[in-house]
């Protein structure tokens, strides 16, 4: 099937649904869900959830997208950190935060009269551990890009062709992500990262990740960008600026960037 012909069913489908909330993070996924409900031509909002685990410029570049695209979009300020399961950062921390997120959602569609929620998980999420996908189902929220048969590369592909400039964004899912499970989660071990990140965006690093227990700032990334970060002066301004911030231990990660690494603890 043709890249046209697999985003006219996914517009298909969203037409069939009349009226949509979308749960939108300005990524490659949800990006292209937006873009398909525009076309799809039903009433529709976007919403973005916004607290201690969203990185800036991830809340500015979906205010950015929704914008370009046309489309009515609502920050909400989401609560997941008041949960203890979210605050435990166990297996099941990715569930709370959905769930939470999806209960706004939720409220957000019956205030607006809008009749479904709409999330932007592909085919590979399914295969994959992603609680966050129980949580939609237990919500009653649509994954219409599951539903259409789209994987990552499907999604990637068919944005590239619609001039979506998202269509080779690196995935950037929420900082308490770069936490080790079981290292509780807080305001101020979510902050370190996003400076961390921050500072490293800035002068260049991508893709990027600062994983950390609280105490030791692990760096992933590729290996081109791996080579810059141990020449000098850039390592040893990099290494500064990161102890200053409160770490105390900088260290690359050898094996590099790949997205839920994560993961492996709970195996």
């Amino acid at each position: 099937m043709s890249q046209k012909s697999r985003y006219q069913r996914l517009i298909n489908l969203i037409k069939e649904m009349e009226s949509v909330v979308v749960a939108y993070s300005g990524g490659t996924d949800s990006t292209l869900l937006l873009k398909a409900v525009v076309d799809a031509r039903i009433p529709a909002v976007a919403v973005t959830g916004v607290s201690a685990s969203t990185p800036a410029w991830d809340r500015e570049n979906a205010v950015k997208m929704a914008g370009e695209l046309g489309i009515s979009h609502i920050l909400v300020e989401t609560d997941e950190l008041q949960k203890e399961g979210y605050r435990r950062n166990d297996g099941m921390r990715c569930y709370y935060c959905k769930e939470t997120l999806f209960g706004h959602l939720r409220r957000i569609a019956e205030n607006e009269g809008l009749k479904t929620v709409v999330e932007g998980s592909n085919l590979d999420d399914t295969r994959d551990y992603r609680p966050g996908l129980e949580a939609a189902r237990k919500a009653g929220v649509k994954s219409p890009l599951i539903d259409v048969g789209l994987t990552k590369d499907d999604v990637r592909r068919i944005s590239r062709s619609l001039g979506l400039p998202t269509w080779n964004r690196p995935s950037s899912p929420c900082l308490a992500s770069r936490l080790s499970y079981h290292s509780p989660v807080t305001e101020k071990k979510l902050k370190l990262v996003e400076q961390a990140e921050a500072f490293l965006r800035e002068v260049g690093i991508e893709p990027l990740r600062i994983r950390t227990d609280g105490v030791t700032a692990r760096i992933e990334t590729s290996t081109e960008e791996m080579k810059r970060l141990i020449s000098e002066p850039l390592r040893a301004k990099v290494v500064s600026h990161l102890l200053g911030l409160g770490f105390k231990y900088v260290t690359l990660d050898m094996e590099g960037f790949m997205s839920g690494k994560m993961n492996r603890e709970l195996l």
